[in-house]
């Protein structure tokens, strides 16, 4: 076999294993918080801490991959992400598993930042779009399959096993590496934004810590404002920093071009208001509604189909329509999408959902494929891999926030509800503790020391109390969803867009094309 669809099939395999474990968590996270005991911020940090650390290190991975060699690289990728996947698998308590799940954001970060350099080195200018058509495929499967996936391994095996599923995948994807693909650096060598980096991390970590705990402590205290205003400072240096080094993370002049910050601001909310929400989604399926995460995992196929063929056609249209034409419309649609699924109901069916799910997978379908021209079709091919770069890091952003902020208000009214319909009964004087104590996760241990005649009772005012709540995050996502669609419109110009006939460049950091479903 030539040594290029060698190099393709370790990049697809290596994408498809990272992309898969943003989603195939999702219907594992219930059984997780039983077998961990973990509260809910615990489960929000197994979603953030993979995806803080895709972001924080995505655009210093692939600088570094250019120095030493990206073949080098790629392979420590996955290794980092098999053995992360190993010590997840292995976790005894919660914490442990969201260390190990940042290992796997590490992991992850280098592969994809290698992967499309890669795929430019390996095939020629010609051949180019068979390969990044194939790359683009394997990423929307992964999205699409994960939940099922998910679902099955847990339902039949344990939730143990969506992580332990990675490893021969990873020993594969290393063994093919290793025998296909070539060792590659770039020309003109770059110097690594160390400081950029550190303070661009650490600002994350802050801002979501800070997010999460926003609940449990108060916006007030010394711990969510503390942590907030170091990130702001964090940020503040960030800015600071990439206007002093010579090889900046993020390049100033980009930001400067409409277009591209409209595809970073669609990047961020189509992550930070649709693949968000799923998270919560999932839980009400499971934990409230009472499936397994097998027919959890199923019950996700109307939205994951539909966006698999939705992006299809939108891949189509794209050479046609105006990009604006596809995002704008694109948000509108899951906007109604996300209200269409509000009014919850845990007697009621499921398929109150699935008028929801299929607009919703419209719209995200029509957004994901024409993002990544907001970001390579808008600057010079000698930029475009830092422009690919930024964008794939606001997905992650994305993820990360939205995660942590739709679960600080779920939380929050959550515990409201219950501690509401609560007052004026017998349980009156612990109304708030009960409240908070089932808003954190913790309904096991509140039905020990509730009396035995009024354990249904709080059983169905918690049910009710989570599906009000989700209502409430699903009204709050459709408002992101539809500002951010109206902003994006605004910004994103077809004159900014450079001629798609002009030369390609050879230099493989320039091919920088953005995988077009992802973790978003």
């Amino acid at each position: 076999m030539p040594r290029k669809w060698l190099t393709l099939a370790a990049v697809c395999t290596g994408v498809f294993m990272l992309l898969l474990d943003v989603t195939i968590v999702n219907v594992a996270l219930p059984d997780i918080q039983r077998d961990l005991g973990s509260s809910l911020a615990g489960l929000q940090w197994v979603i953030d801490a993979y995806a803080l650390t895709l972001a924080a290190l995505l655009l210093t991975a692939g600088t570094v991959a250019d120095i030493i060699g990206r073949k080098l690289v790629f392979a420590s990728g996955i290794v980092v992400f098999t053995l992360g996947s190993l010590a997840c698998g292995l976790a005894p308590t919660i914490e442990f598993l969201v260390g190990a799940r940042a290992v796997q954001g590490v992991g992850g970060a280098i592969m994809f930042a290698t992967s499309l350099a890669l795929l430019a080195q390996a095939f020629p200018p010609k051949e180019r779009g068979i390969a990044f058509g194939v790359f683009g495929a394997v990423t929307g499967v992964s999205v699409a399959v994960g939940p099922v996936l998910g679902g099955v391994l847990t339902t039949g095996l344990s939730w143990h096993w969506i992580f332990y599923v990675n490893i021969p995948v990873g020993i594969a994807a290393l063994l093919v590496t290793y025998v296909g693909v070539d060792e590659s650096k770039a020309s003109g060598m770059r110097r690594i934004d160390w400081m950029g980096c550190v303070s661009f991390s650490a600002a994350l970590a802050f801002l979501v810590f800070g997010l999460i705990r926003s609940h449990a402590d108060g916006w007030g205290s010394v711990s969510v404002a503390g942590s907030l205003v170091v990130a702001g400072v964090l940020l503040v240096a960030f800015v600071v920093v990439e206007r002093m080094v010579a090889d900046p993370m993020i390049d100033g002049a980009l930001l400067r071009v409409p277009t591209f910050n409209g595809g970073l601001i669609a990047a961020w909310a189509v992550s930070a208001s649709m693949f968000s929400t799923l998270t919560y989604l999932v839980i009400y399926l499971q934990t409230i509604m009472g499936y397994s995460a097998l027919e959890a995992g199923l019950r996700f196929l109307p939205f994951s189909g539909v966006v698999f063929v939705a992006a299809a056609v939108a891949g189509r249209l794209s050479d046609l329509v105006p990009v604006r034409w596809l995002i704008g419309p694109g948000f509108v649609l899951v906007a109604v999408g996300l209200w269409l699924m509000r009014g919850t109901d845990p007697t009621g069916s499921w398929t109150q959902l699935v008028p929801g799910f299929v607009v919703a997978g419209i719209g995200t379908g029509l957004i994901n494929p024409p993002l990544a021209s907001t970001a390579v079709g808008v600057v010079e091919q000698e930029r475009a891999g830092m422009a690919s770069g930024i964008n794939s890091t606001f997905r992650q952003i994305g993820i990360a926030t939205g995660v942590a902020v739709l679960g600080s208000v779920l939380a929050s009214h959550f515990a409201g509800t219950v501690a509401s319909a609560l007052t004026g009964g017998p349980l009156t004087a612990r109304a708030q503790e009960i409240g908070d104590a089932v808003a954190d996760g913790n309904v096991a241990g509140v039905m020990g020391t509730v009396p035995g005649p009024l354990r249904a009772e709080v059983a169905r005012v918690a049910a009710q109390g989570y599906a009000d709540a989700l209502d409430r995050v699903l009204l709050i996502a459709a408002v992101v969803a539809l500002v951010a669609g109206l902003v994006a419109a605004a910004l994103i110009r077809s004159r900014d867009f450079h001629d798609p006939d002009a030369p390609a460049s050879t230099d493989p950091r320039a091919t920088g094309v953005e995988a077009s479903a992802t973790t978003r």
